[in-house]
């Protein structure tokens, strides 16, 4: 029942905007939960890139620059948390921006997302390929057509494993959703398991440690530039900002809570509480729980979720796209039309309209 109470919530909520909900809700919000904390991914974002900021500043970078800039990213994603609440479209940041700023906003805010998409997914797949490759090259395996027992041809071998993890993914994400959340939920696990047993053997394997003063305040410019130097300026604004990126890039991928928000089980609720706890998780190994109630249909606020202004934007002109989710024009007036007898706050209404789809990356004109 309560399952039930909020898919009809949750269409309902779709419709108060004027959006017809048309995919399958089968993900819960603990998968909801999984697929940003398997994206951020520690173990992948820290491995990768471990080399960046340990060469561009040092210890510093990380063991100063990892709480500042989480913190940073952390506001992002609380603000992130309450357009969630109050737009869980599929279509997400663009949606938003579409419906808030314009069709202009929408399709750049498309684009450059989905060009940011494509390259942490190769890059996050490539890092894997070669963690792969060193590992086959470990245990000799030679099938004959492919030899990994040499390093002779490791970048093509490398490449190879790539477009074979790469098209694996693409194949479970394509025909398989349930999957997805089934293995982001072992995912997750994984992950806690993994961490935590990194840190146990860092904590006591080891006879001697790094002392409080090297892990705080010891520097290094192994870049090459500006002969090695820490004492100047180009060191503090260029050389140590790039060793941020280990933070920044592994801290990558909160949004995705949002991104499925049409197929998650009350996702005004589970996608903004998860879009922002995903960057508490990695930054203290805790997660935060946003307590609050959506309340879209009647018109409430709260402190993270439906905020006030939000009603503001729906009350505004609709959503800029000149077509529907079906291929309907929208009435030049733009207003909406809804067909059949039932009262708008139906979860089972059909709607149409400008406001009923997701902007699309098209054209950028106005």
């Amino acid at each position: 029942m309560a399952d039930q109470k909020a898919l009809d919530d949750d269409e309902r909520m779709l419709a108060e905007l004027g959006y017809k909900q048309e995919l399958s809700r089968t993900w819960s919000g603990f998968s909801n939960f999984a697929i940003s904390f398997s994206i951020i991914s520690i173990l992948a974002g820290c491995f990768t890139t471990f080399y960046f900021g340990w060469n561009n500043g040092g210890p510093i970078a990380i063991s100063w620059g990892w709480p500042i800039i989480c913190a940073l990213i952390l506001m992002v994603a609380f603000s992130m948390a309450e357009l969630a609440s109050s737009f869980p479209t599929a279509g997400a940041i663009y949606w938003w921006s579409a419906r808030l700023g314009g069709r202009k906003w929408g399709w750049y805010t498309g684009w450059f997302n989905l060009i940011g998409l494509v390259g942490v997914t190769a890059s996050v797949v490539y890092g894997s390929a070669a963690f792969l490759n060193t590992v086959l090259q470990i245990y000799g395996l030679d099938l004959g057509f492919i030899n990994f027992n040499d390093a002779e041809h490791a970048l093509t071998e490398t490449f190879v494993l790539f477009a074979l993890i790469l098209s694996i993914h693409a194949l479970i994400n394509i025909f398989s959703s349930p999957l997805v959340a089934h293995v982001n939920n072992v995912s997750v696990w994984w992950h806690v398991v993994g961490v935590a047993v990194i840190i146990g053997l860092l904590i006591f394997v080891p006879s001697d440690h790094a002392s409080f003063d090297f892990v705080f305040t010891q520097t290094f410019n192994n870049t090459g530039l500006f002969d090695g130097s820490t004492a100047t300026a180009a060191f503090w604004f260029y050389i140590l900002p790039l060793g941020f990126l280990l933070t920044m890039y592994t801290q990558t991928g909160y949004d995705a809570s949002a991104h499925i928000s049409e197929e998650t089980h009350g996702a005004a609720t589970s996608a903004a509480r998860f879009c922002s706890s995903r960057c508490l998780a990695p930054a203290a190994n805790t997660t935060v729980a946003i307590d609050r109630r959506s309340s879209v249909v009647s018109g409430g606020s709260s402190s993270i979720g439906q905020p006030r202004w939000a009603n503001a934007a729906r009350a505004r002109s609709p959503d800029p796209v000149s077509t529907n989710r079906t291929g309907e024009p929208a009435r030049s007036d733009g207003s909406q039309r809804r067909s059949g007898a039932r009262s708008p706050g139906s979860a089972s209404a059909s709607w149409s309209g400008s406001a009923s789809c997701t902007p699309c990356p098209g054209s950028p004109t106005a």
